[in-house]
């Protein structure tokens, strides 16, 4: 079945099977390698996109319900100024130890301050608990994410 959508501001076109998880058609058709399969249930976040601006688990999402819709992985993220704001935030903080969960981190950073450019902390906890990160205990990610929302100010 063609399947058409809009992947990181582009138009494209799939004939795949409609219930392939979405996670593994970026990886395996489109070669985004920073949508990352961690749990396979959606409970980890790692595979985290944006799906007309609202979080999503790729790996709980099969691609024929992304016909006509706008996915944004990490990889497109990275072409926009937000990106850098949340990239440099995240280094500065000291927020990325192993890695592995930054692409989540990112999307969901990105998601809550589309919804919330200026969140509290708590909203902050709240925005990223879908989220698992096994290395930092999570406040340097929330203080990554305060210093992104007050540097990004009038982007989101």
């Amino acid at each position: 079945m063609k399947i058409r959508f809009n992947l990181n501001f582009e138009d494209v076109e799939i004939d795949t099977d409609p219930l392939k998880r979405l996670l593994d058609v970026l990886r395996e058709d489109f070669n985004l390698s920073s949508v990352k399969e961690g749990c396979g249930e959606g409970e980890c976040g790692a595979c985290s996109v944006l799906i007309n601006n609202k979080i999503t688990p790729s790996c709980m999402f099969p691609v024929g319900k992304a016909e006509g819709k706008n996915i944004i992985t990490v990889d497109g993220l990275k072409k926009t100024r937000k990106y850098e704001i949340i990239r440099r935030a995240f280094e500065d903080a000291g927020a990325v130890q192993c890695g592995f969960c930054i692409p989540g981190m990112t999307i969901a950073t990105e998601a809550l301050l589309l919804k919330n450019p200026n969140p509290s902390i708590d909203e902050i906890k709240e925005g990223i608990s879908g989220n698992l990160c096994r290395c930092t205990g999570y406040n340097m990610i929330i203080d990554a994410i305060k210093i992104a929302a007050e540097r990004g100010k009038g982007l989101w």
